[in-house]
Formats: structure tokens, sequence, C-alpha cells
């Protein structure tokens, strides 16, 4: 019954965005617009993905989690919606200065609570990351220079480049800057406090709302400088893999192999592969699918082992549940 699943990508038109998803990764983009987000995987209410594969082509991921739970996660889960929401996103200007709210926070706002992970699939030369604040910089300062429409001064910047990961734990002020393209790992939320937007107007061609005693009751004070994750490549008998986060939401890990490569994992466990460049074939249960860069198959728990036969160099991101 089941079988790797693909999807169809959401796209989402952002006054930051492009057209890199469509030159980088053939997505077919609506002419003439700004696409600054591709949701690859979404059990959000009113966005949804739906299959495009298989037996189950036309049903949704909505269905899949309502009437296969189990086989999808290998086990029981109090979780109503599938709980990661997968996407690429494309920043060709600054994103707004923004934290998403601790659980806590999020109950008492009313709003839902969101850790992710960024990885680099493209970088421009000087781009940059703004996470976390500067070191010395108090609530005191912070306020203040948010009145004053400095608030940028504060926040810890550092560049990245293909292949750095950046981790935001819900509470992390943060902003990507422009001349970047990454795959996004987050929780199933879409609760967002924006801070300051560099002075410029939406879609719409209105100043975007801002939502400061929101995002005051949420960003981590104590957060200081974080950084890239750390690189530390593991070696196998087919390739190397290193781990991007263990993180009780997921866990993520980024493998890469050289062509004309088998690797045969055991199943058992709810994964979401993402392909970030080369080509190879997922083959489990009664399907196979292709994997080319850009895109992105479920791997139901209730398969029982998974082969991935590489043609081309491949780079591919595994997220799967911690412990598991």
């Amino acid at each position: 019954m089941f079988y790797p699943l693909m999807f169809e990508p959401r796209l989402k038109e952002r006054v930051w965005g492009g057209r890199r998803l469509e030159e980088l990764y053939g997505k077919p983009l609506p002419p003439h617009r700004p696409i600054g987000e591709s949701w690859e995987l979404t059990d959000r209410p009113g966005d949804v993905s739906v299959i495009v594969n298989g037996p189950w082509a036309g049903r949704d991921l909505r269905w899949l989690w309502q009437s296969h739970r189990q086989g999808v996660w290998g086990g029981a889960v109090a979780w109503e919606r599938f709980p990661w929401l997968i996407k690429i996103l494309d920043a060709r200007q600054l994103l707004s200065v923004q934290v998403h709210p601790p659980a806590a926070v999020a109950a008492r706002l009313g709003g839902e609570p969101k850790t992710e992970l960024w990885y680099i699939t493209e970088a421009a030369p000087e781009a940059e990351i703004y996470a976390g604040l500067r070191r010395g910089v108090t609530r005191e300062d912070f306020e203040r220079r948010l009145r004053e429409g400095t608030v940028a001064e504060c926040i810890h910047r550092f560049r990245v480049r293909a292949g750095d990961a950046v981790f935001l734990p819900s509470g992390r002020i943060h902003a990507l800057g422009a001349g970047l393209v990454l795959f996004e790992i987050q929780q199933n939320s879409d609760t967002t406090y924006r801070l300051y937007d560099w002075g410029r107007v939406g879609l719409d061609g209105r100043p975007r709302t801002l939502h400061w005693e929101e995002a005051l009751a949420s960003v981590d004070f104590g957060d200081i400088e974080p950084g890239p994750v750390p690189v530390a490549w593991v070696e196998s008998k087919t390739g190397r893999w290193r781990l991007l986060v263990e993180h009780e939401l997921f866990r993520v890990e980024v493998w890469q192999w050289q062509r004309s490569t088998e690797v045969c994992w055991s199943g058992g466990v709810c994964r979401v592969l993402g392909c970030v460049n080369g080509v190879l074939e997922v083959q489990a249960g009664e399907g196979s699918v292709e994997l080319r860069a850009g895109r992105f198959c479920l791997l139901p728990a209730a398969l029982q082992s998974v082969t991935l036969r590489v043609s081309e160099a491949a780079e591919l991101l595994a997220v799967g549940p911690v412990g598991r």
C-alpha cells in the first residue's frame, strides 16, 4: 500500500522573492511575479500538499494523515496535523527582522510556536544572515533602537555560503539576507512576529504590519551571537554524512554520494528526503521516484526498507523524528 510519495509544490509570492526557484530547480513560476517560497510539504489550513504520483495521486497530505497516520509516522502520535513544514526560499532582498514565539508565549498570544533550520544551497559572495543579539545589547538598548528605526544594529550577523546550516529555535530574532536560496525545515506553524522591515512596502504598495508587542514578548534576550551549525562530516562505506540538528521536533542530516552508488536504509521511520543536487532513484515498497535538485519525497514509516540508487553525484537532506 505505501510507497515513496511526491507532492505538488505550492508557490508563494513574496515582496523579497525572485526567479531563482525556476532557474535552479525548474519550478513552474507564474510570469513576472516575485516568488519567494515553494512549500514542498505542507499540512496547513488552506495550504495542503497534493500527492502527484502512484495510486494516491490527487489525494492530499491532510487525507493521508487522517487516514493512515500510524503507517506514515510509525506509531501513536498526538499531533493533529503532519508535524513538519518543508520549504525552499529564494531571497533576492532582505527579509524582515522577525521572531517566532516559544510555546508558552505562543499559547498566551494565540499563535503557534515555530522552530526551524535553514540549509543554504546558494549564496551570493557576501550574503549574510542576521541571528541573535550582538554581545552587550540589553533589552533597553533594543527597545530604544526599535523606536529609532535602527534595531538592525543590535542584531548579530555573519556571512554564509552554500552548505552552511543555521538553526533557529523559537525566540531567536533573525532576518534572512539577500542573495540566498535555502531549504527550510520547520515546525508546522506559520506564526511570525515582524519587528522591522527596512522601510519598504509590501506587494500592495503599503507598509507591512509590525508586531512589536508580540515580538518583544517572544525574543530571547539571552541569545547572544549564534553562528552556523558546526561542520563535522562522518565517512561511511558509500559516502559521507553530517548531522545538522537533533531537536525534539526533528533530526536533520545531509548526505553526499558519488555517482553509481547504491545505498540501503532500513525502514520503520518516517522520513522526508530533499535533493540538493544530483540525481537519484528512491525505491521502497511498491514504488520508486526520481529525485533531482529541488525535489522532495515522503517515505512513510510503514516501508520496511529503502534503496537509493545514485546515478549522478548527489547531495541529499534527510529529515526524520529524533531518537528513531
